[in-house]
């Protein structure tokens, strides 16, 4: 979940918010990537949460952060998270801890960042007895074990999300994934950038699945986080069908979000709750709780980080369709999509593979790969071939990448989703294969064996 944004003074039309949009429009020397990651941070004695407050809980890890040089960032009297050189460590609503790293130009230095974060973390994780894991969903805590993060915007979601679905707060408060950004050259750059984003999401869940557990068993899902996401509030999220028709473009996607229900509008400090009411209403000063405020760009931005389909345009595009991870399978969430955004072979290449896709396809896909990942059916053949072909695609774009650029190559950080593939089956069918035999039915075990610190 996103801090506060900035972003420039009064909205006078609709065509501001187009603007604010277009405005990311870079030309290809400019492109850069940024990754995110979330991880659920726990205590070694006792596999539970940590709670806020307290001289072991999440406060003293952000306060022990700030000896690297990062900046805290405060709501009320409370630190909520750190900036530093155009990256972000943030709280999701359940204390899971987020690195939103700087935009950078190659995996290489994304990766480095990575890492340099992992070692960061881990030394105050040490001092406070913490460890972090990496998987799609809490695997043992209960919704009631979970502490509630002093962040005004999460009391005014936590409110609103039981009125719209039946897994608002599961997503809150037990859900952590990997995500990437992506710039785009133009609008018929991100148009087609877009749209395939979209259609492979599924095929990239499958690849990154690895949440099978939930409250101290299996689930009956391969990605749980993903079909958390099926009904916690389908005005915000989803596959965006409209992004596949015709004359789709920024105007589209902006009356799109300005009917999005709202969560707050930010001013001085404080959230107020306008949870339901749409942007369009708040730009006509028809939501009696601010009628007196003037709308400004920030809150246009703000607004943008509270839609959530399985991707996301604000003035770049986001990927978010996979779970939390290990260490080392981060990276390969921006080498995928890296590889296959950010060379245009390889953009046109998966273009043709999803371009005569329905959109009754590209849904039955995306419902059934949370439950059967890489065995979900998808015409003559399975996801697992779509990946093999994903994963083709995204190498070849990595090395005409590397050498129209004079990098070094990017393709090694593929290497733990091509062994996925190789071998047929996800990570979380490795987690439940050990969870029958190794561990015996112990979770513990996956604290122990997964603390990626």
């Amino acid at each position: 979940m996103s801090i506060p944004q900035s972003a420039g003074g009064p909205i006078n039309s609709r065509a501001d918010l187009v603007a604010h949009i277009a405005a990311g429009a870079k030309p290809r020397e400019q492109w850069r990537v940024g990754t995110e990651h979330e991880k659920f941070v726990y205590s070694l004695t006792d596999y539970k949460p940590l709670p806020y407050g307290g001289g072991k809980g999440i406060r003293a890890l952000l306060e022990g952060m700030a000896r690297f040089g990062w900046k805290p960032i405060l709501e009320g009297e409370h630190i909520i998270g750190l900036t530093q050189n155009g990256a972000a460590l943030s709280l999701e609503p359940g204390g899971q801890f987020e690195l939103s790293g700087a935009p950078l130009a190659t995996i290489h230095e994304t990766c480095a960042e990575t890492e340099t974060h992992r070692h960061q973390v881990r030394e105050v994780c040490a001092e406070i007895g913490a460890g972090c894991l990496g998987v799609g969903f809490a695997p043992t805590w209960s919704l009631a074990e979970v502490p509630v993060m002093p962040k005004g915007r999460y009391g005014i979601m936590r409110n609103y999300m039981p009125k719209v679905g039946g897994y608002g707060l599961e997503m809150m408060f037990r859900t952590c994934t990997v995500q990437a950004n992506y710039d785009f050259g133009s609008e018929a750059d991100m148009v087609k950038k877009f749209r395939v984003g979209l259609a492979l999401q599924p095929v990239a869940t499958a690849l990154f699945a690895n949440s099978p557990f939930r409250e101290g068993r299996a689930n009956g899902f391969l990605s749980y986080r993903s079909h958390i996401w099926t009904d916690v509030d389908n005005a915000r999220s989803g596959m965006l069908p409209f992004v596949f028709e015709d004359g789709f473009g920024f105007e589209r996607y902006v009356d799109y979000a300005l009917d999005v229900p709202m969560y707050f509008v930010y001013r001085d400090g404080r959230y107020i709750d306008v949870a339901g009411k749409s942007f369009r209403d708040f730009l006509a000063h028809k939501i009696p709780e601010v009628a007196h405020i003037e709308p400004v760009m920030a809150d246009w931005a703000d607004h943008l980080t509270t839609i959530f389909p399985e991707v996301r345009l604000k003035s770049y595009l986001e990927v978010r369709g996979a779970d939390g991870g290990t260490w080392r399978r981060i990276c390969g969430l921006p080498a995928l999509w890296t590889g296959i955004f950010y060379d245009s072979n390889s953009l046109d290449a998966a273009w043709d593979m999803v371009k005569d896709w329905t959109d009754e396809e590209r849904q039955a896909m995306r419902s059934a790969v949370p439950m059967l990942a890489f065995k979900t059916p998808f015409r003559d053949t399975t996801v697992l071939e779509l990946a093999r072909r994903m994963l083709s695609i995204a190498t070849t774009g990595l090395e005409a990448r590397a050498a129209a650029n004079n990098i070094r190559s990017e393709t090694g950080f593929l290497e733990p989703l091509q062994t996925l593939v190789d071998r047929g089956y996800t990570r979380a069918d490795e987690l439940l294969a050990a969870y029958k035999d190794e561990w015996k039915g112990d979770l513990c075990r996956l604290f122990d064996a997964y603390n990626f610190l």
